[in-house]
């Protein structure tokens, strides 16, 4: 289990938060009370919620294709959940990013056997010790067993439980070594964390991320959809093309508004107290981050 060292200081330590469900919890969360929410998606691929990213399971009579894992001191309930599914192994996991709420029970999931999977920069980051600013945290170098041992560049597939799993990378978006699974047989699609359903989304622009991103990848995930596909997102409920689509609208408008608001060269505090938002807000600023926050990470992400 990797230790996330927080470093204390003002705005980022306020912001040092793990999510569960999508919404703020402290740091010194106990992970006792978190308890495991499974969500029947369709053909045999099931969502599991309890903190940090939205885990996928395929389960067939092949075994378990797992997306995601979220925190170590959780991986016992994620396993009692898995076995209610499928008595199969898991023979697969698929990183699709390398944050600490989407890797963090790798070194668990690994010592089963499973075979971790990520794109190539997801090891990289992983391999080495990193410094998160926006949370002030220090992430040290995962040990060998939580590291991804098969990587790609671009895409790759997997033929599992009479299903065709296709991974792809997309260009940086929430950081830069994202990727998303289709499960093309049963229509599902798990967006990782260039999708955060209902509110305002964590763009690492530290590490690559953008907002320009954030849409490029919605779109491509949308023109792989259709009217019944269902689409996990990477925090926040269940949803669908219609869902994506009003996110990457919503991130359309909100870059536009602050790209306005930076004219006559304003500063960060400068824009983000324009409120520039302030037409979005009450659908899509009540999660994780607040708005005054979201408007200087792009704001950030624009200027880097």
């Amino acid at each position: 289990m990797r230790k996330i060292v927080l470093v204390s200081g003002g705005v980022a330590v306020a912001a040092a938060v793990l999510m569960l469900a999508g919404k703020p919890v402290p740091a010194q969360q106990d992970f006792s009370k978190v308890q495991i929410k499974t969500i029947a998606v369709r053909g045999g691929v099931s969502m599991l919620m309890g903190a940090g990213g939205n885990i996928g399971i395929m389960a067939g009579a092949d075994g378990v294709f797992m997306i995601d894992d979220q925190f170590a001191p959780l991986t016992p309930k994620i396993i009692a959940a898995i076995k209610k599914i499928s008595s199969q192994p898991i023979r697969f996991l698929l990183n699709t990013h390398w944050h600490f709420d989407h890797t963090g029970g790798n070194t668990n999931i690994g010592k089963l056997g499973t075979v971790i999977v990520a794109h190539e920069n997801v090891r990289k980051l992983m391999s080495k010790n990193q410094f998160l600013k926006a949370f002030n945290a220090k992430i040290p170098a995962a040990p060998k067993v939580a590291l991804p041992v098969i990587t790609f560049t671009t895409s790759t597939t997997f033929h599992l439980n009479d299903e065709t799993i296709s991974i792809r990378y997309v260009p940086p978006a929430h950081t830069n070594g994202d990727s998303f699974v289709h499960f093309k047989n049963a229509n599902v699609i798990h967006a990782g964390d260039t999708f955060f359903n209902g509110f305002y989304p964590f763009i690492d622009t530290q590490y690559g991320g953008s907002i320009d991103g954030m849409i490029n990848a919605a779109g491509i995930i949308l023109g792989l959809a259709d009217a019944g596909t269902k689409i996990i997102p990477g925090h926040g409920p269940l949803s669908d093309k219609a869902g994506l689509a009003a996110f990457r609208a919503m991130l359309i408008e909100a870059r536009d508004s602050i790209k306005m608001s930076m004219q006559g060269g304003k500063t960060a505090d400068q824009v983000a107290a324009a409120d520039p938002l302030k037409a979005l807000n009450p659908k899509w600023g009540n999660g994780f981050l607040k708005p005054d926050r979201f408007v200087k990470i792009v704001y950030g992400g624009m200027k880097r």
